[in-house]
């Protein structure tokens, strides 16, 4: 058997971890079941704690060149455009100076294009869709080829195939809300305050959460999250709706969000699910990373960059000697014992902040938006903790 790692799954954990393993030297192949990497999600919100490790890939100027990092962060109640918090950001560049890194908004599809320009030719395997797996790391393609490696990953999202392999039982579980997704030029936005700025708008049973990007904040990428409906098909992607019912959900609030959520054509609407705890992250030669271990609500902005940290922790224990050869159990109960706790925080973090950014007008709303005030303005948690802390090679011991 070759001393290899297939990964399977051509999104940003994925194309991470490639990368991350190309720099030390292990060998690595992407399979992707589509032909062409292209836009799925919109955009995508890269914070300190994911940004840091791309400034180490090198590619971090890349990404500032095609991206907008926000002026400020923003809550505002949903009827009004008076401010609750305020928190600077890039206006003061405070952040930048406190994580080590920026806070970027960034079209998904340009961030693909980074991660995938930096592998070199022949890394990445398009139209090579993973039909079957087993746990002794072998992977038949739609094709019929069949591939052996010494280690596979699973970086195939919340609908992994792999996960199977690893542990048959686990399911991603609907959360009864769902969400539509648009990006619009700000042009088209007359009645928005602070366009540069990362804002959420907060209200009954629905929020909305929009941020600049593009090279020079020309476009506003938005996720507007609504309760319900109460059922949705397991494990189903998302579906058209009845024309304007975005429309209608947000037809009493604030002129800048009805103005938001009309400047596109309404998207189809998306459930949003969360993945309860895993009983174990491997199986043999099979691991998880990103979304195919830890689903999680987007509410924090952290799908992407808890999967770059899973990327840039495993890349570092299959790169250690001997790990390929037969190491792989050990390197493995590393990862998921490194990676377990913080996901799983994050994980239930955004999960109670979707019912607190939902609270109707009244006492409880008030008591929100008083502990916002007097809130962490980034969570630094999150978005200062450095992932690699104990397994980049200087932090090992000799």
């Amino acid at each position: 058997m070759d001393a290899s790692v297939a990964i399977v799954g051509a999104g940003i954990g994925g194309l991470t971890l490639a990368l991350s393993l190309q720099a030390r030297g292990v060998p690595v192949t992407v399979y992707e079941r589509a032909d062409e990497l292209r836009e799925v999600g919109a955009a995508v919100a890269l914070s300190a704690n994911g940004l840091r490790p791309m400034d180490e890939l090198g590619l971090l100027g890349e990404l500032e060149a095609v991206a907008t990092e926000p002026t400020e962060l923003i809550h505002r109640r949903w009827r009004t455009n008076e401010r609750v918090t305020a928190f600077p950001v890039g206006i003061d560049g405070s952040y930048r100076a406190r994580f080590g890194a920026p806070y970027l908004g960034i079209h998904r599809a340009e961030f693909q294009r980074v991660l995938s320009a930096a592998c070199p030719p022949g890394m990445i395997r398009l139209g090579c869709e993973v039909v079957s797996a087993t746990a002794d790391g072998t992977l038949t393609l739609a094709s019929g080829e069949t591939v052996q490696a010494s280690v596979v990953v699973g970086a195939d999202g919340v609908h992994s195939r792999l996960r199977s392999v690893v542990d048959p039982a686990a399911a991603p579980v609907y959360t009864g809300t769902s969400g539509f997704r648009g990006i619009a030029p700000v042009s088209s936005l007359p009645s928005l305050p602070d366009p540069q700025a990362i804002q959420f708008w907060m209200g009954p049973d629905a929020h909305l959460l929009h941020y600049a990007i593009g090279a020079h904040g020309e476009d506003v990428n938005f996720l507007a999250v609504v309760e319900g409906p109460d059922e949705w098909t397991a494990g189903a992607g998302p579906a058209q709706v009845a024309p304007n019912t975005l429309e209608r959900a947000f037809a009493d609030w604030a002129p800048a969000v009805r103005e938001m959520v009309t400047a596109v054509p309404q998207s189809a609407q998306w459930p949003l699910y969360t993945l309860p705890p895993l009983a174990r992250w491997s199986h043999e030669r099979v691991v998880l990373l990103g979304d195919a271990v830890h689903t999680m609500l987007p509410h924090h902005g952290q799908g992407a960059n808890q999967s770059i940290e899973d990327a840039v922790v495993l890349a570092d224990v299959l790169a250690e000697p001997g790990v390929l050869t037969g190491g792989h159990a050990e390197a493995f109960a590393r990862y998921e014992s490194l990676r377990r706790c913080r996901t799983r925080q994050v994980q239930r973090s955004s999960l109670v902040t979707s019912d607190l950014l939902h609270l109707p007008d009244g006492t409880d709303a008030d008591a929100r938006d008083a502990k916002l005030t007097g809130l962490d303005p980034w969570l630094a948690w999150i978005h200062g903790t450095d992932a690699r802390a104990e397994t980049r090679p200087e932090a090992l011991p000799a």
